[in-house]
């Protein structure tokens, strides 16, 4: 991998789609829209990676018109759960260490998927900056985790970053700081498509300028289109890499397992996806089917109205997609190459601040799953998977359930019972400043089971929960949990303050 601790890689073989559409209707409006924003970019390097971008968006709403007018709704009695050996037990798998597979670690690159923002937790910039454990970020657990992987293997890993126009300016600045260490990082951007207006299915912006609303990044299965288009994956083949790990920057279980990496080797699969048992909280993950003896990942947008209740069944389809997926870098080369990766298109509607009906069509990156050679699921354990959506899963990785070691989380051995407690924080903890001011430090949760907090609530210093533990404030009413409190299977209501001296 080269040293330049953040490349730009750009790779410029746009192919014209303006001769593809027939004059009239909606797709040659849409094209003409599109010809006219391409038209305001200065000639030079940005206006031919506009272009191709523009032309990869004008593909896919093509393709999304075509299927929505002929495409056949999913027929659900074809839907199965995966054969045998379209999933395979992670126990089963020989077990390896990092030594083991040094030689196979130099053939592997990791990619973070890096495009969201911490808004929902009420935090400004790229979610990989939040800090997440001991004053460390998402980002800077991942370096360490790779940097131990270099050091223990006498490998070169190298850290990818995909980033999303809203994260690509704070993530340059940040990822300056990890230059000392022993890990190669590049970045590229995936792709920047405009939002179509419900009514008039025409773009909703008139420049191609970045105006917050106008624009969007379609979902983390634009990696492959993005991941070539930027010249990186060529690179990464010339330097005789094979395999891409691939995962959500937030989800802090998904680690380089050496185990599967071996298992990649050894059976030759171009597409590996951990997938995990599903619990009650997990219903709504994608999960990975048979359809008409094709695996496929199915997706809680793709399911008919009429059957949402058996897709969230547990016992029906008893796994879930954890988006850490293991990919043969070659066959990503030629499936772009061959023009054949149509992942299932998800139609997402939007809002804008003003009003205006939008939609946004996404991709899934674990839908490719039917465009590979070999392809099957890996059933992780559990640990694989503990991914940072809200302050209710802030609340578990802060506190003394994990231990810290070279930037992975894991469980701590003291806790009786490995599975995690279920944390439900209302609405006065959601963002994550109004989360922090509520917890002087972080409770002990060793032996707890289930926590339910709503209202009004504080937490003093050195707390213990254990058990089923519920705390409830009324409208209006607050409760301070004094210092030093063990609550074991306790129900509090009401309005308790207390001042500590």
């Amino acid at each position: 991998m080269p040293q330049d601790r953040r490349t730009s890689f750009t790779r410029h073989n746009s192919q014209d789609m303006r001769s593809s559409s027939a004059p009239g209707g909606v797709e040659h409006a849409v094209r003409v829209e599109l010809d006219g924003l391409v038209g305001q970019v200065p000639e030079g390097p940005e206006k031919e990676k506009f272009t191709k971008e523009m032309d990869d968006f004008y593909r896919l709403y093509t393709r999304y018109l075509h299927e929505k007018k002929h495409s056949k709704p999913l027929d659900w009695e074809k839907v199965r759960g995966p054969k045998p050996e379209d999933v395979i037990a992670y126990d089963d798998l020989e077990h390896k260490d990092f030594k083991d597979v040094s030689p196979l670690l130099n053939k592997l690159a990791v990619l973070k998927l890096n495009g969201g923002l911490g808004t929902t937790m009420g935090c400004v910039g790229p979610k990989s900056a939040i800090e997440v454990r001991d004053g460390q970020t998402f980002l800077d657990l991942t370096v360490q985790q790779i940097e131990y992987l270099n050091q223990v293997s006498g490998a070169d890993v190298p850290l990818i970053l995909m980033n999303s126009f809203n994260t690509d300016e704070d993530t340059s600045k940040i990822v300056q700081k990890y230059n000392t260490h022993n890990v190669s990082i590049c970045t590229f951007n995936q792709s920047r498509y405009p939002r179509i207006k419900t009514d008039s299915n025409l773009p909703l912006a008139h420049s191609p300028e970045n105006k917050p609303g106008f624009w969007y990044p379609p979902g983390h299965g634009d990696l492959y289109e993005s991941f070539a288009n930027s010249g990186l994956l060529d690179q990464l083949l010339e330097d005789g890499k094979e395999w891409v790990f691939v995962s959500n920057v937030d989800n802090l279980g998904a680690t380089v397992d050496p185990s599967i990496l071996q298992h990649m080797a050894d059976t030759g699969a171009e597409f590996v996806m951990e997938v995990t048992d599903k619990t009650k909280a997990d219903i709504k993950g994608g999960t990975i089917i048979d359809y008409d003896g094709q695996v496929r990942l199915l997706e809680i947008a793709q399911v008919p109205k009429a059957h949402v209740d058996d897709f969230k069944r547990v016992k029906k389809f008893k796994i879930f997609n954890t988006n850490n997926l293991w990919i043969s870098l070659k066959a990503i080369k030629r499936v772009i190459d061959s023009h054949r990766l149509d992942l299932d298109i998800i139609v997402n509607n939007k809002t804008t601040d003003d009003g205006t009906a939008v939609i946004q069509l996404e991709t899934a990156v674990g839908a490719a799953i039917k465009h590979f050679k070999g392809s099957h699921g890996v059933n992780v354990p559990r640990s694989r998977f503990l991914p940072v959506k809200s302050t209710s899963d802030l609340f578990l990785v802060t506190s003394d359930l994990y231990l810290l070691e070279n930037g992975q989380l894991r469980m701590n051995p003291k806790r009786i019972f490995k599975t995690v407690p279920v944390v439900k924080l209302g609405d006065h903890f959601k963002k994550v400043n109004d989360y922090l001011a509520r917890f002087k430090t972080p409770p002990q949760i060793l032996e707890l089971d289930h926590l339910t907090v709503t209202g009004d609530v504080c937490f003093s210093a050195d707390v213990t929960l254990e058990g089923t533990v519920i705390i409830v404030a009324n409208y209006g009413a607050h409760i301070d949990i004094p210092r030093g409190a063990i609550l074991n299977d306790k129900v509090v209501s009401g309005d308790l303050r207390l001042l500590d001296h």
